[in-house]
């Protein structure tokens, strides 16, 4: 058996392990089918596991137990008896995130224990995850707790969403800190990713059902530990939007006896780019439960509220009317874009039902259908539940194609029961519904493929207000929020600029960095329903931007990193029917990268390529348009400037 450790620290470990194995009653070995990462269980006092890459130790000495109806599942546990099983077979998924077929393959092991619980690990070439199960004969139970603790082989960097409480947006950014500097309670929502030199570790869940979301919380060690929202006992509504918990009870969840709990996933990359290709979560949660898949439609969305409908040029006063978003039908149409949006102002607050004067939407979803495109509703969540059936009735009588439900700001129990009722309804109705908020629903996609995207991020519309979505946080995404699943970050400014020149305003905003930093994002950023964030009359007003942003797909059939490093750049190439497209981005610092195009199939392909200009360090709209033939032989030089990008479509000539 490996040992868990580079060679310097054999002894150091060796004697860990004697001491361990002195308190264990019983000790298991998982492996993941390609013998890469290796999982140590020990059932002793406790319950508690190791986990190393290729001999090296990446945690020792995690914990795992529940306190359900005041019984803790995992103290001084009893093992009945352990079943293997392994799986090894190709998925194709509804939603075409990352891949047209994943590969799942994995070993498991269950461990049968006294009390009606068994703990389930598995080790998948991707990482390790783990869930409880209980066949507990009463209906109900009540959860008080859950302990999760991750405890990690050396004071190692980890990049930490640092959060103010559990009523949250959850759009922080991913900024890294010795694990010892997070101090006790300081939380976190997901993914933590820690960098254990060079080995990048994200800790994450799946499976997410009728049972409150998992965040993490320092210890001042190498440790960081699960905590959870309680279950709330009174509200207080702020507005239409802001349910505030006033008052919580001393367990987190109550639930039925007999369940399978969220798996606790611990995702594992020997290199950065391989955080991008990892479906660790999607491989875990459970299939999808939408019998006719059939309607369900990804693609671009022309999206008005981030430009706040600033047209000019036309002949009629834009704003929340009717013709302003028959010209925004117009735009997609022009351009073969599926959906367009009806953000915050369609309805009069407090009434999902209630249309404003202004607004026709028979008449516009009528306009939209003659054009092959659809129309997307804007919704205040709270306001939605109060009103589902009717609402939902209503929308699929207007012929309305998806929801979009915002301001969720909690991941407690009832929040996650929201999702799965709410999803659920659509899905009768064949609507599609984007999550804008709680990052939870992240985590559910694959269940619910009409849940098409998600956000949960800090994402363009900061620049409204702000300087905190620049390139550095933008080259950060892909790596730590994006694992969770698809990731609404609404790219697409057409007005951009350098740190210097820019400057927060919300009525025309602008974007932080270069216009191929933009585009580039497009190929980066996964998103099933990926918005065009800007007015459609600068986007009409730049013909060549729309020879990529028209064609560019929202969903891939394989995706190949060429490079990358967390906050720093990534270089992505994405295939989508005969397609290629690439995407390459960077933070503040100007570089250059080499793009191998060995993942091209034989023969020579036309290239339209997007490159920073030279004069984008001072005016950050600039860019330069190539066309140039391209082979798999091919090895090509680019370079970003500060802030900067690079795209290009590849398709046969």
């Amino acid at each position: 058996m490996t040992l868990f450790a580079k060679p310097a620290a054999v002894a150091a470990v060796c004697c860990l392990f004697c001491a361990l194995g002195a308190l264990a009653q019983e000790n298991y070995t998982l492996d993941s089918p390609d013998k890469r990462i290796e999982v140590r269980i020990h059932a002793g006092e406790s319950l508690t596991y190791d986990v190393a890459l290729k001999g090296r130790a990446l945690l020792t000495g995690a914990t795992l137990a529940m306190d359900v109806d005041h019984h803790a599942l995992g103290v001084d546990p009893k093992v009945k008896g352990t079943k293997e099983r392994s799986a090894d077979s190709w998925l194709e998924p509804v939603v075409r995130q990352k891949f047209a077929k994943v590969h799942e393959r994995y070993n498991e092991l269950r461990l049968a224990c006294e009390g009606n619980f068994a703990v389930i690990f598995r080790a998948y070439p991707e990482g390790v995850a783990y869930r409880f199960e209980t066949t507990l004969p009463e209906d109900q139970v009540t959860v008080y707790s859950e302990q999760a603790r991750f405890p990690f082989a050396g004071d190692w960097t980890v990049y930490y969403p640092q959060e103010d409480g559990f009523m949250s947006h959850n759009e922080r950014k991913y900024l890294p800190h010795p694990l010892k500097d997070i101090a006790a309670g300081e939380l976190a929502t997901l993914p933590a990713v820690v960098d254990a030199d060079g080995v990048k570790v994200a800790i994450a869940e799946s499976a997410l059902e009728d049972y409150p979301g998992l965040w993490l919380t320092g210890t001042a060690t190498n440790a960081l530990a699960a905590t959870f929202p309680p279950y709330p006992l009174k509200e207080e509504l702020v507005r239409d939007r802001d349910l505030h918990v006033t008052q919580s009870a001393d367990y987190i969840a109550k639930t039925r006896g007999a369940r399978a709990y969220p798996w606790r996933v611990l995702g594992i990359a020997e290199h950065d780019g391989d955080l991008l290709t990892n479906q660790l979560v999607w491989l875990l949660e459970d299939p999808s439960r939408v019998a006719d898949t059939s309607w369900i439609k990804p693609g671009k969305v022309a999206w008005d509220w981030w430009n706040d409908t600033n047209l000019y040029g036309v002949d009629f006063k834009a704003g929340i009317n009717t013709q302003t978003y028959k010209y925004y039908i117009d735009f997609a149409s022009k351009y073969g874009i599926p959906y367009i949006i009806l953000d915050e102002g369609w309805y009069k607050l407090g009434n999902v039902l209630d249309v404003v004067p202004e607004i026709n939407i028979p008449e516009i979803v009528e306009y939209g259908k003659q054009r092959n495109v659809g129309v997307i509703l804007w919704v205040i969540w709270k306001t939605l539940g109060d009103q589902l059936i009717p609402a939902l009735d209503q929308y699929e009588k207007w012929g309305v194609k998806g929801i979009k439900v915002d301001f969720m700001q909690r991941s407690d129990q009832p929040l996650i029961q929201y999702f799965y009722r709410v999803t659920r309804e659509c899905a009768k109705r064949h609507l599609l519904v984007d999550y804008h908020g709680d990052q939870k629903p992240a985590v559910m996609t694959r269940t619910w493929p009409n849940l098409i995207s998600t956000e949960g991020v800090r994402g363009l519309e900061w620049d409204k207000w702000s300087a905190e979505t620049d390139p550095k946080h933008d080259v950060t995404l892909p790596f730590t929020r994006m694992f969770l699943g698809p990731m609404d970050f609404t790219p697409g400014a057409m007005l951009n600029a350098s740190m210097r020149a820019f400057r927060p305003v919300f009525e025309r905003p602008m974007s932080l960095g270069t216009r191929c930093h933009q585009l580039a994002m497009y190929v980066v950023y996964e998103s099933p329903l990926q918005m065009l964030s800007d007015s459609p009359s600068n986007y009409l007003r730049e013909p060549e931007m729309m020879e990529f942003l028209g064609p560019v797909p929202s969903v891939w059939d394989d995706t190949k990193v060429l490079d990358g490093k967390i906050a720093e750049y990534v270089l992505v190439a994405r295939k989508s029917g005969n397609d290629w497209y690439v995407g390459a981005m960077t933070d503040w610092t100007p570089r250059d990268l080499e793009i191998d195009f060995s993942f091209l199939p034989d023969g020579n392909y036309a290239m339209q390529s997007f490159e920073d200009g030279l004069n984008a360090d001072l005016n950050a709209s600039d860019y330069k348009m190539r066309k140039t033939t391209v082979s798999k032989a091919t090895k090509m030089r680019i370079h970003l400037a500060a802030g900067g990008g690079w795209a290009a479509r590849i398709t046969q000539p």
